[in-house]
């Protein structure tokens, strides 16, 4: 309900173009989108905010016809429809361009643009002068002036996007889902987008805007609905509200608030004084993050926050070796490392658990060799002992907590949160010096989180140095001592030694 102090509803800026009634979803049990009423008006940008799962993108994958089960009415220009599709929704006009871009970074910015449609002459070739000369003339629309010859992966991320949004747009599309089209781009690039959809929108062309970076998504959008929990909590238009308005939303202060969600305040204690075990001095990945700096104590938990695509995934990859940096350094226990690859990182001290269990686990494996797989040389250099290894592993099922409480079970028929803490059972025979987690929570419940922070808590308490990457804010409040922020690839604020919640990680992302 919107109290009378409440910015008033978002105007329409022309008639009702995509109508959608008490849309409902499922994902087995869980409930993740609870009768929700959506519309988009012709001519408009329609932003939607909200935290990791809150419900945007399964909304969007349901306009774009990626999800076709669902309950509920949608109805597009006046009639009802139901997507079989992806494709059937494009051939309806209405196309989305994910974060993770879909193009094929190989072929030249022609074949991107024609991707999948390309035009045929006499007996069915590809017509390459009419594909170059229409591409050329689909990109100089948006204000771009490329030479469609070009190989796309030449171009910057930013290019690359308006290459894949010409294409959305020249297969038909009226409707255009953009799924944060920002998070990779820089401060020009972000203006030359922003002037390529006011273009669009004053033509006709409708948006829906889904962004984590709410300064974005006032400079841009006409509308503003916030989702939470699977609902659709408000909708205002854009010029009415400000940020705090926004998270508050977001957040459930003044509504119900979440069961999982962290909205009180905790106090993060003064920095260490021992020496660092880890430092990292101007390191920069071109295209992921630039210039970031920071040290880690033993016994300290390093929270590292931002939205997604701000960078810090990639930065954790790069400080077990799985990127390599262009610039920068990084020094364990005061020794200058460079790491050719995770067996160097490894051997320095250092243990990462990634954001993909099923990248580091092997799900048709017992537990067991899950858990030992990292140590087999320390317990035999010559066979496999696997009575050893039981015997090994099963101490940390015990003070893992892990459900069911057996090194033989096929890990694979684990619930997500205890492959979780086989995950991190993999490096506790012998303690790291620094571990680095990456999403260690995601798509976990309550009591699964509980036990993941409890374990972690325990690590710190034996002096090992920890650095928690995350997009999610209470599992950093959850954990960490001290806090940085990354926004667009850059550290933008630290906190330490001062009372913070959660809306101040959101305002600082």
């Amino acid at each position: 309900m919107i109290e009378p102090s409440d910015p008033p509803a978002a105007p329409a800026a022309g008639r009702p173009l995509l109508e959608l009634e008490g849309i409902e979803k499922r994902f087995g049990g869980v409930l993740a989108l609870a009768g929700v009423d959506f519309t988009l008006h012709e001519g408009e940008i329609h932003a939607l905010v909200g935290e990791n799962g809150a419900g945007k993108s399964t909304l969007m994958k349901i306009i774009a016809g990626v999800h076709t089960d669902y309950g509920g009415r949608m109805v597009l220009d006046g009639r009802q429809v139901r997507f079989r599709s992806a494709r059937d929704a494009l051939d309806r006009g209405i196309g989305m361009v994910h974060q993770e871009l879909c193009t094929a970074p190989d072929l030249t910015v022609a074949e991107n643009v024609f991707l999948g449609n390309q035009p045929t002459g006499r007996f069915g070739r590809i017509d390459w002068r009419r594909m170059n000369r229409e591409s050329r003339e689909q990109l100089a629309r948006l204000g771009l002036d490329l030479d469609p010859r070009m190989r796309l992966g030449d171009l910057p991320i930013g290019l690359q996007q308006l290459v894949e949004l010409a294409r959305v747009l020249f297969s038909g599309a009226r409707i255009v889902i953009l799924d944060e089209p920002t998070s990779a781009l820089s401060p020009p690039e972000i203006e030359r987008l922003f002037a390529v959809l006011k273009r669009l929108k004053s033509e006709g062309r409708s948006f829906v805007f889904i962004s984590h970076f709410l300064d974005d998504v006032l400079a841009i959008a006409d509308s503003v609905t916030v989702f939470r929990n699977g609902e659709l909590v408000e909708t205002a238009a854009a010029a009415s509200i400000d940020k705090t308005w926004i998270i508050e939303r977001m957040i459930g202060r003044g509504h119900h608030e979440l069961e999982e969600t962290y909205t009180g305040s905790i106090r993060l204690p003064r920095a260490p004084s021992a020496p660092p075990v880890l430092q990292v001095e101007g390191l920069s990945v071109a295209g992921a993050f630039q210039d970031v700096s920071f040290s880690l104590a033993e016994g300290e938990i390093l929270g590292i926050y931002g939205f997604m695509g701000c960078g810090q995934l990639e930065l954790a990859r790069t400080l077990f070796g799985k990127l390599r940096p262009d610039a920068g350094s990084i020094k364990v226990d005061g020794s200058a490392r460079r790491f050719r690859n995770t067996a160097d990182a490894a051997a320095a001290g250092i243990a990462f658990v990634p954001e993909s269990r099923r990248s580091m686990l092997f799900g048709e494996q017992p537990v067991y060799r899950n858990m030992t797989i990292a140590i087999l040389e320390k317990i035999d250099r010559l066979w496999l002992r696997p009575r050893r290894e039981i015997e090994i592993a099963g101490r940390h099922v015990t003070d893992l907590g892990v459900r069911p409480a057996d090194p033989l079970a096929r890990l694979g028929a684990l619930s997500g949160g205890n492959q979780q803490k086989v995950a991190l059972g993999k490096w506790l025979t012998e303690l790291p010096r620094v571990l680095v987690m990456s999403e260690p929570t995601r798509g976990m419940d309550v009591g699964a989180k509980e036990d993941v922070v409890r374990i972690v808590t325990g690590l710190r308490e034996k002096g090992v140095a920890i650095i928690v990457v995350s997009t999610e804010p209470e599992t950093v409040l959850s954990m960490a001592t001290r806090v940085l922020v990354m926004r667009k690839g850059r550290m933008v604020h630290r906190f330490a030694d001062e009372a913070i919640a959660k809306d101040d990680l959101l305002a600082a992302a």
